[in-house]
C-alpha cells in the first residue's frame, strides 16, 4: 500500500498491527491477535476520520493515488470481447489513449479511455496518460465509427491534461483538441462519461461532452491543475491548496454547478482501498446511464448534448 502525505499517521499504526503478524508467522508460540486487532480498530477509526471530510487538495492527492484502479483495469474487469484499435490513420498511436469495439453486458460498445500506466515503464509507455494530438485524432476516428455503427459511447477519463510538449504543439495540439470536443457534439449515439480520476484541462473535456457525466467521490475534474493555477495567479506553486479550494473541482461542487450529473460512492478510504468494489460501482453507474439514453433519437441525444453544454453556468453553488 502507497501512502499519501496525509495518512502518514495511518500508515504507522497499519504497519505496526503487520509487523506483530509477521513476528507471530515467524515465531508460531506468540499469540499477538489481540494486540493487532486493537490496532486494526484504531486504524479504522483513524481511516474514517481522515476520509469523513476531504479538503480539495486532498481529494486531489486521492484522485492521483498509483493504486486507483485505471482505464485499463475497468475494461479488462467490465467489458467482454476487447478489441483494441490502434492509430490515427495520420501520423501514428498514441498509447496514452486506449479504445476499440467492446461488448457491455452483451451489448455492443465503442470504449474509450485514458491510461496511466501502473509502473514506472507503463507509466513511460503511457506518457503519464497525457495525450498527443494523435490520442485525440484516435477518439474522434472510433467515435466516427461509433456513429456509423450506431454503437454507444462509453469514455473513461483520468489524465492530468493534455501533453504540452514541443512535437505536440506542432502537430496541432489545441486543433485535435477542439475537433475532439466538436465530434463529441456531433454523434447521433449515446455519449456517457466517466471521470475515473483526474480530469484535467482540455485533454478531459474533449472525451467528457457527453449526455451523461460521472465521476467517482474523490476524482477531480478542473480546468488546470491546482498547481498550475497556483503558479499564474499566485506566482507560487506552493499556493496549490487555495488554488484547489477556489477551482471547485471536487465531485460535490461540480455536482451543484450542473457539470456532472452523478457521483459514484468510493470504499473507505478511496478506491485504492476497494479496487473491486470500484469497479463494480463503475460498471453500475455506466449501466444505468446507457439505459436512460437507450431508444432514444439521434437528434434528441445531440440536442440534449449540446443543451447540457450551454445551461452550464447557469447554476450556482449556492441554488
Amino acid at each position: 500500500m502507497n501512502y499519501l502525505e496525509f495518512e502518514k499517521p495511518l500508515s504507522e499504526i497499519e504497519g505496526k498491527a503487520e509487523e506483530l503478524r509477521a513476528m507471530a508467522r515467524g515465531n508460531k508460540e506468540m499469540d499477538v491477535e489481540k494486540e493487532a486487532a486493537a490496532l486494526d480498530k484504531k486504524a479504522d477509526a483513524l481511516l474514517r476520520e481522515l476520509y469523513r471530510d476531504l479538503t480539495p487538495w486532498r481529494k486531489c492527492l486521492v484522485a492521483r493515488h498509483p493504486d486507483r484502479p485505471h482505464c485499463r483495469d475497468y475494461i479488462e474487469a467490465l467489458f467482454t470481447e476487447y478489441t483494441p484499435l490502434a492509430g490515427d490513420r495520420n501520423f501514428a498511436d498514441d498509447h496514452a489513449v486506449m479504445g476499440g469495439l467492446a461488448r457491455f453486458n452483451d451489448n455492443p460498445v465503442m470504449v474509450i479511455g485514458q491510461e496511466k500506466g501502473h509502473d514506472t515503464k507503463t507509466r513511460i509507455e503511457r506518457n503519464f496518460g497525457m495525450a498527443r494530438p494523435e490520442g485525440y485524432r484516435k477518439a474522434i476516428r472510433l467515435m466516427d465509427m461509433a456513429h456509423r455503427f450506431r454503437i454507444p459511447v462509453v469514455t473513461l477519463v483520468d489524465t492530468p491534461g493534455a501533453f504540452p510538449g514541443k512535437g505536440a504543439e506542432e502537430r496541432g495540439q489545441a486543433e485535435a483538441i477542439a475537433r475532439s470536443t466538436q465530434k463529441c457534439l456531433e454523434i447521433g449515439v449515446p455519449l456517457i462519461s466517466v471521470v475515473i480520476g483526474e480530469g484535467g484541462s482540455g485533454g478531459a473535456v474533449a472525451f467528457a461532452t457527453a449526455n451523461r457525466i460521472a465521476m467517482l467521490e474523490h476524482s477531480v475534474y478542473s480546468v488546470i491543475s491546482p498547481e498550475g493555477c497556483a503558479s499564474i495567479l499566485w506566482k507560487d506553486a506552493e499556493k496549490m491548496r487555495e488554488a484547489a479550494e477556489a477551482l471547485r473541482l471536487t465531485a460535490q461542487d461540480l455536482q451543484k454547478l450542473g457539470v456532472i450529473d452523478r457521483i459514484i460512492k468510493e470504499p473507505l478510504g478511496g478506491a485504492q482501498r476497494g479496487r473491486r468494489e470500484t469497479v463494480e460501482a463503475v460498471g453500475k453507474a455506466i449501466e444505468t446511464m446507457l439505459k436512460e439514453l437507450s431508444g432514444k433519437k439521434p437528434e434528441w441525444l445531440v440536442k440534449d448534448r449540446r443543451n447540457k453544454f450551454l445551461e452550464m453556468g447557469s447554476k450556482g453553488l449556492a441554488a
